[in-house]
């Protein structure tokens, strides 16, 4: 019997449980929000990014893994936060937060501009070592965030898929969900072959996150 494609992340081993918890362990700082190219900070530490459309559970995510309540913050209008926002973690690394994509109600010329920025984040950024690409565990993956998984694939970034909000699916309906999220994931070769499941509310497999983000070099 062969292997499931993307199979579920496992649980840490003690040894890469706790150098994640040692590297969350350190403050989570907000840095700088970004608006233009220009404004990047220096590449000059490993970052990763997470990725995702409006109302997937971004921010509650950052600050679920960070321990720092509202460190990241969510904006009550879908596409409103146009940054790209840097934080600290500890002295050598930087997670950053794009902004939400998949909004109605942007103007043309906000959406435009919005994409250029991110497509020049992304192809350009010599640092980037991960996307997380955020999907919600409720709906699998959109036509929305096929739009996003193209872009990184263009950008020859590797990314991870993460599901959110795992503790509103129930077992019985979570097995449909993941065959129809591989599916879609097998189309991509910039896809890492193994997805995350999480709840922010519940902090189901926070402590693998951050095991993996430990992990990149």
């Amino acid at each position: 019997m062969s292997a499931l494609p993307f199979p579920l992340a496992e649980e840490p081993d003690d040894a890469t449980r706790e150098a994640g918890r040692k590297l969350f362990a350190r403050e989570s700082e907000f840095l700088k929000g970004v608006v233009a190219m220009d404004g990047l900070p220096d590449a000059d530490r490993v970052e990763v990014c997470f990725a995702g459309r409006s109302n997937v559970g971004k921010s509650s995510l950052i600050n679920a893994l960070t321990g720092t309540k509202g460190l990241a913050r969510a904006s009550n209008t879908p596409g409103r936060t146009q940054e790209i926002n840097f934080f600290l973690q500890g002295p050598d690394l930087y997670l950053v937060d794009l902004p939400g994509y998949g909004f109605a109600n942007a103007p043309v010329a906000v959406v435009e501009k919005w994409q250029r920025l991110l497509k020049a984040y992304l192809s350009g950024r010599t640092s980037l070592r991960r996307a997380f690409v955020l999907i919600d565990a409720r709906h699998g993956v959109k036509k929305v965030d096929e739009e996003i998984l193209e872009l990184l694939d263009r950008a020859a970034v590797t990314f991870q898929a993460v599901l959110t909000k795992a503790d509103k699916v129930k077992l019985s309906d979570r097995e449909k969900v993941l065959d129809q999220v591989r599916k879609a994931l097998s189309k991509h070769p910039a896809a890492y072959p193994e997805i995350i499941l999480t709840s922010s509310e519940k902090g189901d497999g926070i402590a693998t996150l951050r095991a993996i983000i430990a992990g990149i070099g």
